[in-house]
């Protein structure tokens, strides 16, 4: 029962500081976990209130028994509070402050008064004692606050908050400036030593993210912005100025952007002191709250829907996983166009060749060159014939766009039939792509033999296929008969013919039923096929979304029940199931897939569970009875010969889903027996056989994801008995054909976070012969392992080069001056090439081109800096006389599909009838885009008016012309709503000429074959459609005897009897080293997946 006020009042201030002290003593000794401190400290503090800085202070204090540094338990306690909201990023911060070692390394240089003498005089007056070593736990605490503030509310909640932070990230920036000044004068490290300094820099580093954090917090702008706030914002102008040249060497970028923040900011928050200035200031404040954005006039610029736009457009939507949702295209393609279809069809097989022919330029086809050609052949024509079966009341002339757009095509990247005799390369990805895409046109009724030899300059021998052109109903029909048509079809995923639309939506169509149906047997071959795909995946995702592929498989593997059936063998059962899982592990980890966007909403589903924390090992005290019986008969049926192997008891008694969430844990012992000698080689490998086996392969993804985690970790020991253990799985010795084709399977999903994880190994023991051969067993996974859209080390390297280079590493468009270059000097090129190119396409060559650049913009300078230099470099053009298409360029990077927004994701996945999934959409912890950014800076354009008139109108200009672009669409007409079918059908290859009074409805009309249902567009798919208008004419040492599984069991591996963390608990060493101890790498999380 909580104390009354009174009591409280009575014990005071000094009773609390004591029962919060004893706590904290209680939970240092005893290693509680922080789980469970969390538990118990909402009760203390209910009875025992104490301010937010006492609380952080005690916390961050040291201690007579720790001077050295902080403990890093205390950071996850600290973590626990923060997050409980007991304390706030000031008092955080005001702690760290006061205990920080750079108090005492200055004083060690300089005298007492440079420190400042009230600083000085309380340290002699408390006789403070600080850390020893704080910076690494300064660091990892700056990294926990950058998230604390930028990603969410808690953060910074209010105005008093912002002063607090403001105050004391002032202090830490005089901190670090003396700091620096200090090292400097010490070059030659009599006084420090370079260990000390470089602890600094790194602590620096974390600390100038969450600066950066602080000065962009929305909270903390508007504070500053009022007056009460002068002192403090006269405060971190001068502390800016002295603390931006002390980083300007190692952080330019993030100094141009403090910079920026001081001079143009803090700069805008100054009030007029003039009385005539401040009548006028209220008469404008007056006036601005008047006249709103809508009827702020800005002389109007042409609108040109240049080449370079919709180039643009499609190289987002294709840099990652696909986005090509083809309700958001019709949408982009109605407001970009104004319904004209004729031109939209002409500007999309442009824009489709000329991303390609980036691809080609740039030597990336043999990273996308499979999926770029699958989009120009097989998913272009369908949107075409989209646009004809909405233009059954109003003309399109399918023959005319696409002989207008292959016309201005490059036949020295893309040769007509003859000319594919004299192409100098042999890319196979390239030479006929001209050629496919007209039979695939020819396949869906838009063009004619005759067209097609003309287009082509001859007569060809290539023919429509055989089985004619498919339809998916008939499609899913027969795989439902004959399970092997659907294996057939994957297979088929691979031509470029115009049929693959079809049958990609058959397959997952055909997934969708077996797992409905519980198929699992005939699921299992399947799934294990495409799993051994990885670009046959993206095929997949050309023509429908991740959540109908993938959240029919978690429905089946949450709830499965194969388990419990009485059958004779167990076995198969495990089979199933992890071909299955292997599969959907496969979609999630090469394109990076949250468990909100399959669909799981549940803490109880196994999915999520996998997913969000299976790559983690938990203590053995913190499993459940249940899950250590489960791991006692593993490690039993894994290493003890002498019980018979893996048994039908042993898989009967366990649920697969329980043993895949135990595989961290069971390799974490694994690790521990091998690096203190408990497991011999012998009983190594014939467990690790086990594991290799069909049955059981899929669990390797999270054991090797948790593997590659662990080597990260600096302990020599256990690192080199994790070497061992991959040793033993990517190369085993004996291994069957299938087994070896899923293993490479898994090696698909594992080998780019476990590279890292092994050059950082290496990094830390560059001697080892080890490390090579296995990184040469991943060399063929790696180009297969993720499709994110994240960019690879030479990218960032040509990027944010001082020198100034091209967008992806090449030379500068002529007449660019880019001062200063790095990242924003390569977009700033990036823009100008893409302009000077929109402006004459025929004459200037191609510009190098990929949105990975934009991303990664967005993630190193953030969405407001990276909208600055685009506006700046708007302004740029504009000067130069290339507004227009310039307008165009910038306007397409900030609506182009982003493949890292989760919100665009869940957006696009969500119906709009699921509650749940809405709900889930408006709590998602949003990242500020670029398009975000841009409205915030329009909302504010009064003030930027006021400084910069030519500025406010380009900032109001985009911002419209961004969001007529990304309109949702109008509801279309009635009668282009209500087409048949059977019209659709009809309609297909039908209409010619043009009529200008029904562009704009024959575009709605595109969207309603699309599919319009309660205001939401649904694709309303044309391979569907049949065309009538194309005829298609020994164990015994490990501690005790033991029996076979189902006798009794005397020997030291049982887990009922175990009350530590060790299941080799039992088991002694010789020379009397206890094996009980057990390795913790619970503060590591270093999961690149």
């Amino acid at each position: 029962m909580a104390p009354s006020p009174a009591t409280t009042a009575g014990r005071g201030l000094p009773a609390a500081v004591a029962e919060w002290t004893r706590f904290l003593k209680l939970a240092e000794a005893k290693r509680l976990d922080p789980d469970s401190f969390a538990s118990y400290v909402p009760m203390l503090y209910s009875k025992h209130r104490l301010p937010a800085a006492v609380i952080a202070d005690l916390l961050l204090r040291p201690t007579k028994s720790n001077q050295n540094s902080l403990d890093p338990r205390f950071s996850q306690y600290l973590q626990a509070l923060l997050r409980l909201q007991i304390v706030d990023t000031a008092a955080v911060l005001k702690g760290l402050y006061k205990y920080s070692t750079l108090h005492k390394q200055l004083k060690a240089g300089t005298n007492e008064e440079q420190q400042g003498g009230q600083e000085a005089a309380l340290q002699k007056q408390q006789k403070l004692v600080r850390w020893r070593s704080s910076s690494s736990s300064e660091e990892m605490i700056f990294w926990r606050l950058v998230k604390q503030v930028s990603q969410t509310t808690a953060g910074i909640k209010n105005g008093a908050d912002a002063i607090a932070v403001v105050k004391v990230t002032t202090k830490w920036m005089g901190l670090f400036t003396d700091a620096a000044t200090a090292f400097s004068r010490d070059a030659f490290g009599a006084v420090h030593s370079l260990a000390a300094k470089e602890e600094m820099e790194s602590s620096r580093g974390a600390f100038l993210l969450l600066l950066l954090a602080v000065c962009e917090n929305p909270v903390v702008l508007s504070t500053l912005s009022r007056d009460v706030a002068k002192e403090s914002r006269e405060q971190l102008c001068d502390n800016l100025e002295g603390f931006i040249p002390t980083i300007i060497q190692t952080s330019h970028e993030i100094a141009s952007r403090l910079d920026l923040f001081r001079t143009e900011t803090l700069a805008s928050f100054e009030p007029v002191t003039d009385k005539k200035d401040t009548a006028i200031s209220e008469m404008n404040s007056y006036m601005d709250n008047l006249i709103g954005l809508e009827r702020f006039q800005v002389p109007e610029i042409p609108v040109v829907n240049s080449r370079a736009g919709l180039y643009i457009y499609l190289n987002a939507a294709l840099v990652g996983r696909p986005l090509i949702d083809d309700s958001a295209l019709f949408t982009y393609f109605h407001n970009r166009y104004q319904g004209d279809i004729q031109m939209t069809a002409i500007q999309l097989i442009l824009a489709s060749f000329d991303v390609l022919a980036n691809a080609v330029f740039h030597n990336e086809g043999s990273k996308i060159g499979h999926l770029l050609k699958s989009y120009v052949v097989n998913k272009v024509p369908l949107i075409l014939s989209q646009f004809a079966a909405s233009s059954a009341m109003y003309p399109f002339d399918a023959e005319y766009c696409i002989t207008q757009a292959l016309g201005q095509v490059d036949i020295n990247v893309f040769p007509t039939l003859s000319g594919m005799f004299d192409m100098p390369t042999n890319s196979s990805f390239q030479d006929s792509v001209r050629q496919d895409f007209c039979f695939a046109c020819q396949l869906h009724g838009l063009l004619s033999q005759t067209a097609i030899e003309n287009l082509l300059g001859d007569i060809t021998y290539q023919s429509l296929p055989d089985e004619g052109r498919y339809v998916k109903e008939t499609l899913v029909q027969s795989c439902l008969e004959d399970p092997e048509r659907t294996q057939k079809l994957i297979g088929e995923l691979d031509n470029m013919n115009g049929n693959v639309g079809a049958a990609a939506q058959a397959i997952i169509e055909v997934i969708g039923t077996l797992c409905r149906n519980k198929e699992t047997m005939t699921l299992k071959q399947l799934c294990s096929q495409l799993a051994s795909r990885p670009l046959s995946l993206d095929i997949l995702l050309l023509f429908d979304k991740p959540y109908k592929i993938l959240h029919p498989l978690c429905e089946l593997l949450d709830n499965w029940g194969g388990h419990d059936e009485d059958q004779g063998e167990y076995q198969p059962v495990y089979e199933e199931f992890g071909s299955i899982l292997l599969l959907l592990m496969a979609f999630v980890y090469r394109y990076s897939l949250s468990p909100a966007e399959l669909g799981i909403r549940s803490p109880d589903s196994f999915i999520g569970k996998l997913l969000s924390g299976g790559n983690t090992s938990r203590p053995l005290d913190e499993l459940t009875e249940q899950e250590k019986s489960h791991m006692n008969g593993w490690i039993h049926g894994l290493f003890d010969t002498e019980a018979g192997g893996l048994g039908d008891e042993l898989m009967s008694s366990c649920p697969p889903q329980d043993f895949y969430l135990l595989m961290p844990t069971l390799f974490h012992q694994i690790v521990l027996a091998l690096s203190t000698g408990h497991l011999t080689e012998d009983m190594l490998k014939t467990g690790l056989e086990y594991l290799v086996d069909i049955s059981l392969l899929p669990a390797l993804v999270p054991a090797i994801l948790y593997l590659a985690n662990q080597l990260w970790a600096d302990r020599p020991q256990s690192q080199g008995a994790t070497i061992r253990v991959l040793q033993l799985i990517l190369r085993p010795n004996s291994i069957s054909n299938e087994a070896s084709t899923m293993l490479s399977s898994v090696l698909n999903i594992v080998a780019k976070p476990l590279e890292h994880s092994l050059r950082s190994y290496q990094r830390q023991d560059p001697k080892s012969q080890e490390v090579e051969p296995l990184l040469r067993s991943l060399k063929e996974n790696l180009p297969l392992s993720r499709r994110t859209g994240g960019a690879d080390h030479n990218e960032l390297e040509a990027w944010t080069g001082t020198h100034v280079t091209g967008a992806n590493g090449g030379p500068t468009a002529q007449g660019a001056n880019h001062a200063g270059g790095g990242l924003s000097g390569s977009i700033r090129t990036t823009v100008t090439n893409l302009a000077q190119w929109a402006q004459q396409p025929a004459s200037i060559g191609l510009p190098a081109y990929t949105h990975r650049q934009i991303l990664v913009a967005v993630k190193m300078l953030g969405a407001k800096h990276l909208l600055s230099i685009l506006l700046e470099e708007l302004k740029n053009q504009t000067a130069l006389g290339n507004d227009s298409v310039a307008y165009d360029v910038v306007t397409a990077i900030i609506c182009a599909p982003d493949i890292s927004d989760k919100e665009f994701s869940l957006a696009t996945m969500a119906a709009p009838d699921d509650t749940a999934a809405q709900q889930h959409l408006q709590q998602l912890q949003r990242h500020m885009t670029v398009r975000q950014a841009l409205k915030a800076e329009a909302d504010d354009w009064k003030r930027i008016q006021r400084a910069d008139p030519a500025m406010a109108e380009t900032v109001v200009r985009l911002y419209r012309r961004v969001e007529a672009q990304m309109a949702p669409l109008p509801p279309p007409p009635a009668a282009a709503a209500m087409l048949s079918s059977a019209e659709l059908d009809s309609a297909l290859g039908v209409g010619v000429g043009s009529g200008d009074a029904a562009l704009d409805d024959a575009m709605m009309a595109a969207a309603a074959a699309a599919g319009v249902e309660n205001g939401q567009l649904h694709h309303h798919d044309p391979m569907s459609l049949d065309t009538s208008a194309v005829d298609l004419g020994d164990l015994s040492g490990l501690g005790g005897s033991a029996t076979n599984s189902a006798g009794p069991n005397t020997g030291g591996m049982d887990l009922s009897s175990a009350t530590t963390d060790d299941i080799f608990g039992g088991l002694q060493m010789q020379g009397g080293v206890d094996f009980s101890k057990e390795l913790e790498f619970g503060a590591w999380d270093m999961d690149l997946t």
